[in-house]
């Protein structure tokens, strides 16, 4: 049987889904595609936003051969094989999905035909690929980065799901949406999934969603729903989550649950060192580099022995002590400079490598800190329109407090600390 979301699969532009900024009217991609000539590409975002249809749509559109491997069943045997046969058809297009899972040389098979335009490459990855794709691939590619699902785009999923099945002689009334989209989370194969499933386990031919039938029939085939949607991600999110709370028991059952799964241990170190940061921050500056050294050890050791480095660096980053101010500050100052764009540096803390910036004011007045007590002297560094702006607000820990007294002696005055 032919899955729902297979079946409502866009064909065209017109009817794909999101994503807007990509191929809505005039935008880069979309004017890319109706010029007939597109450049191979990453298409970088979360798992069920349409990077699979999007890469069909585009064959479609221009009409070109189409070719899919996927990364988890193809090596670099299958890449050559459809080199091959795209040597007699130009402007093949290679589609490869979950690039981020082939291994270098699988990545290196690729450059040559890509180079020569054998193929236009299309790959889709829910990873960053400047972490996952190797640099000389790379640089051959665009990389678009596609959005997760917001409502709207959500309802519009779920209004050509009834459409369909009215043709079908079904009637489906939607009352009640939210359980629809906790579920979901964004993902549309998740929601397809989801809305088959209440279908399918509703009796006669009229089908009323609510909150109360969607919740009970999605826990009555979560086994089912789990294989059909991604449970990867759930899992990661769940290990994330119990680190974040501090829990390091639920935090060894999700590596577990991981490991036994056989996930990628390289995926599993990236998302703990990305946590040392974001979470635990400078509360703890040793977080940041047991993960740093436990991710090292997986890339030189792998499976089996590397799941004794995950757990001893998951154990310890659930027990520290936690942080995000580092992270926040960075976001602070990120809507500052989104708000205010870019506002000129103030002369006195400009490079001034030549003598005629030297006579226009360039350098003029800055102080050099190691030439005061204590290699601390106070002047501006900020912009004239961001003056006093205080982005960074230390966390309520040991290590920061120290921070905040160091920071409340020098800046106390400008910064409030």
């Amino acid at each position: 049987m032919v899955p729902l979301a297979e079946i409502l699969r866009p064909k065209s532009l017109d009817d794909y889904i999101g994503q807007q900024h990509l191929v809505g009217k005039g935008a880069v991609l979309r004017t890319l595609i109706d010029s007939g000539r597109i450049p191979s590409m990453i298409l970088w975002g979360p798992p069920g936003i349409g990077k699979t249809t999007l890469a069909s749509v585009i064959s479609h559109t221009l009409q070109r051969p189409f070719y899919t491997l996927s990364a988890i069943s193809s090596g670099v045997k299958e890449v050559r094989e459809v080199i091959e046969m795209a040597k007699a058809q130009e402007g093949s297009i290679l589609f490869i999905d979950e690039i981020h899972r082939f291994s270098k040389s699988q990545q290196d098979s690729l450059l040559g035909a890509v180079e020569r335009g054998i193929v236009t490459l299309i790959g889709a990855t829910t990873e960053n690929p400047s972490f996952e794709v190797i640099s000389a691939l790379l640089s051959r590619c665009q990389v678009y980065v596609l959005k997760e699902f917001g409502e709207e785009e959500m309802r519009q999923l779920v209004d050509n799901a009834v459409r369909y099945y009215a043709s079908k002689g079904r009637k489906v009334e939607l009352r009640e949406e939210e359980a629809l989209f906790r579920i979901s989370g964004g993902d549309a194969r998740k929601i397809l999934n989801a809305i088959e499933l209440v279908v399918n386990n509703t009796e006669g031919d009229e089908v009323i969603i609510d909150n109360a039938h969607t919740t009970q029939v999605i826990q009555q085939n979560l086994a089912y729903y789990d294989k059909q949607s991604e449970m990867h991600y759930d899992i990661i999110s769940a290990f994330i989550k119990s680190m974040r709370g501090s829990d390091p028991n639920a935090a060894v059952y999700w590596l577990a649950r991981m490991i036994e799964g056989g996930e990628d241990p390289v995926f599993i170190a990236r998302r703990m060192l990305i946590f040392a940061s974001e979470d635990i921050g400078n509360s703890n500056p040793n977080a940041l580099l047991l993960a740093s050294a436990c991710f090292d050890a997986v890339t030189k050791i792998g499976y089996p022995e590397c799941r004794i480095t995950l757990s001893q660096c998951a154990v310890y980053l659930a027990s520290s002590v936690k942080s995000n101010s580092t992270y926040m500050a960075l976001a602070n100052a990120q809507q500052a400079v989104r708000q205010t764009g870019d506002l000129p540096v103030p002369l006195h803390i400009r490079n001034a490598p030549t003598k005629l910036m030297k006579q226009l004011g360039y350098g003029d007045g800055y102080k050099y800190a190691h030439d005061y007590a204590g290699n601390f002297v106070e002047q501006e560094f900020l912009p004239d329109a961001l003056k006093g702006t205080k982005f960074y607000e230390p966390g309520n820990n040991p290590r920061e407090e120290e921070t905040r007294r160091v920071l409340r002696g020098r800046w106390g005055k400008k910064y409030s600390y």
